[in-house]
């Protein structure tokens, strides 16, 4: 085995993981983290790849999608 076919199954792992910890996530909770992944690829996008671009991106987006959503009180 080598190391692409590692990286493959270790992410379809990751991928299958990920999708059910979100069965009991709230509307709000499910809004912010897919705003933190929307916005970690813009945000990657926009900077050509820069890693603090990526994180700065997924931090905006995961604000912005907690708040879209958010009960009023």
């Amino acid at each position: 085995m080598n190391i692409k076919q590692i990286v493959g199954r270790a992410s379809i792992v990751a991928a299958v993981l990920g999708l059910s910890a979100c069965s009991g996530m709230s509307t709000q909770d499910r809004n912010t983290a897919i705003g933190a992944g929307v916005g970690a690829v813009a945000g990657s996008a926009l900077s050509g790849g820069s890693a603090l671009g990526t994180v700065g991106g997924a931090a905006v987006g995961g604000v912005i999608g907690n708040q879209v959503d958010k009960p009023r009180r």
